[in-house]
């Protein structure tokens, strides 16, 4: 069956690529083409559409309308079963402040008289006073209740959640978390990074058909906003969630899972080199499977900078405190070379310029081979900058974190002060030195809708519809030096993310399997403010349509 593409513009990242740092990859001029033909599945030429009309007699043609073709998009940090689930449960992800969460709680409750816990997340930190919730705002409802906030980081739980678990003034907080306490040291509400396990372990576990309908659920709705594989961030148990490899290796075997997709197994923190047997049989778990590969390990090295659990070179303005180490970086040293050793990725969550420097050091003398790549970088020391292309490191960005909304200039600015506030997602210099990225939403944490990332990347600014639009400097540039070109910041999401899962799509050119995505626009003609307007028309994985919007 042959297919031709044409009617706009097809964007072939390849030049880019090499541009951005990636030189080598090894790829070809390119830039724009006219069309493409598709053969089985297969993009079997790229070019000009005459010449492709010729080769392809009795061809089905998709139009595109005067908009883009695009490789399909790979998010490459991102907790699509974890958002599956919370879209099916008390979800808070799409509205703000604190009468909209506790009405939505109400009607979540009411809904669901028969649940045992009310169970959910989405909850912003900018929307209460200080970042920080209190059990007593919970006090209408009868049952426990359990809300993530949505960075993952923390958890707004009530009283009646706190007694069950035991939770207590007397309660120690744990080694790699924090209590939210009252004057009087009782537990306030609010649950930090591996504290929120005291209740979290507590709730309702999914069952294995939760777990398969939040996969299928979230890939429904990640192919409609264009992207055709990922990177799970997490697999594994943490913060109270169910290991998915399970489902993933399930969804892969029978052929339900269709998006090309790279499993980063949890690295547990309170152990040691003992686990390695472990994430060796779990990698062993899904070889041979043509869709789910388990071939990277999540370390995360520290928290975020709202709550100070980021690692930070100097102590926090005004609170003190330098955040947290998670995992002793002698050690971090030790489990890398032994990850790289066996073959295995490493992909490390780095937002305090220590933890950014601590996973470099331990990044030294290992294989570039290997496409270790570290994520979110929200703040890196300037002397950091050039050591990720010296030692072949991809920086993995978020960039929809990278603009002046509430959370950054109540909760964050404040607390770092300068120079490291100027320090903060330095694209742009990451970007002259060489680095290659790629890119990811980190949703649920944030939309996961890779047009938005993008715009944010090009004009660091909040995109139209987010849920802080309205926010006085929304529109004002967050440090604009680092903003990068709308082809660099394209290329992240798709020829970078691809190579960084070592996927075979993700470029536009012969051979390569038909993972496309037609824009209903072209953004690259667009005013830059509008590039978040654009949106995913229709997305084909090895030439069919998952999605037709």
């Amino acid at each position: 069956m042959n297919t031709l593409f044409r009617g706009g513009r097809v964007f072939t990242p390849k030049a880019d690529f090499a541009e951005a740092g990636f030189a080598e990859a090894g790829f070809a001029e390119a830039g724009f083409a006219e069309a493409v033909l598709v053969r089985d599945g297969v993009i079997a030429a790229v070019g000009d559409e005459r010449e492709l009309v010729r080769l392809a007699p009795g061809h089905e043609t998709v139009d595109l309308a005067g908009g883009l073709l695009v490789p399909g998009f790979t998010d490459a940090h991102v907790h699509p079963v974890q958002a599956g689930l919370e879209r099916a449960k008390c979800d808070l992800s799409e509205i703000y402040g604190l009468d909209a969460y506790l009405a939505k709680i109400a009607d979540y409750a009411a809904k669901n008289p028969e649940k045992e816990w009310i169970y959910g997340g989405g909850w912003d930190m900018s929307a209460f006073p200080g970042g920080l919730p209190h059990r007593d705002q919970l006090a209408f409802a009868d049952r426990p209740v359990y809300l993530i906030q949505r960075d993952h980081h923390a958890a707004w739980v009530n009283t009646r959640a706190l007694e069950l678990a035991g939770v207590t003034a007397e309660t120690p907080d744990p080694a790699d978390g924090r209590i939210e306490r009252d004057a009087d040291g009782t537990p306030s509400g609010v649950l930090h990074e591996g504290a929120m396990d005291l209740v979290g372990l507590l709730t309702p576990r999914p069952t294995a058909q939760d777990l398969d309908r939040a996969l299928a659920e979230a890939e429904r709705y990640l192919f409609s906003l264009g992207i055709t594989g990922w990177q799970d961030a997490i697999v594994g148990s943490y913060a109270g969630s169910v290991d998915q490899l399970p489902t993933y290796v399930s969804a892969a075997g029978s052929g339900r899972l269709r998006a090309r997709v790279v499993g980063a197994l949890w690295w547990d923190r309170t152990r040691g080199l003992e686990q390695l047997d472990d994430l060796v049989a779990r990698r062993a778990s899904a070889e041979g499977l043509d869709r789910f590969r388990a071939t990277s390990v999540k370390i995360m090295q520290d928290g975020i900078t709202e709550n100070f659990t980021a690692a930070t070179l100097e102590p926090y303005c005004l609170c003190g405190g330098t955040g947290l180490s998670y995992v002793d970086p002698a050690k971090l040293r030790t489990y890398v070379a032994e990850l790289d050793r066996l073959g295995f990725q490493a992909h490390v969550h780095a937002i305090g310029e220590r933890a950014v420097r601590e996973a470099l050091d331990s990044l030294e003398g290992t294989s570039p081979a290997n496409r270790h790549h570290i994520a979110h970088l929200q703040i890196i020391e300037p002397s950091d900058v050039p050591r990720f292309a010296a030692l072949g490191v991809t920086a993995n960005l978020q960039p929809l974190w990278a603009t002046h909304h509430a959370q950054m200039d109540e909760l964050t600015l404040p607390f770092l002060g300068e120079p490291r506030s100027s320090w903060q997602y330095p694209f742009a210099d990451l970007l002259a030195h060489g680095t290659r990225f790629c890119a990811g939403s980190d949703w649920p944490v944030s939309s996961a809708d890779p047009l938005q990332g993008m715009h944010v990347a090009v004009n660091r600014t909040e995109p139209g519809g987010s849920v802080h639009a309205g926010y006085p400097t929304a529109q004002t540039p967050f440090l604009p030096g680092q903003r990068l070109d709308l082809a660099t910041a394209l290329t992240a999401y798709t020829a970078g993310s691809a190579w960084i899962n070592r996927s075979p799509a993700g470029v536009i050119e012969p051979g390569r399997p038909a993972d496309l995505v037609v824009l209903d626009r072209d953004p690259f003609t667009l005013p830059e403010r509008d590039i978040w307007t654009t949106r995913a028309r229709m997305t084909f994985v090895d030439g069919i349509a998952v999605h037709e919007g």
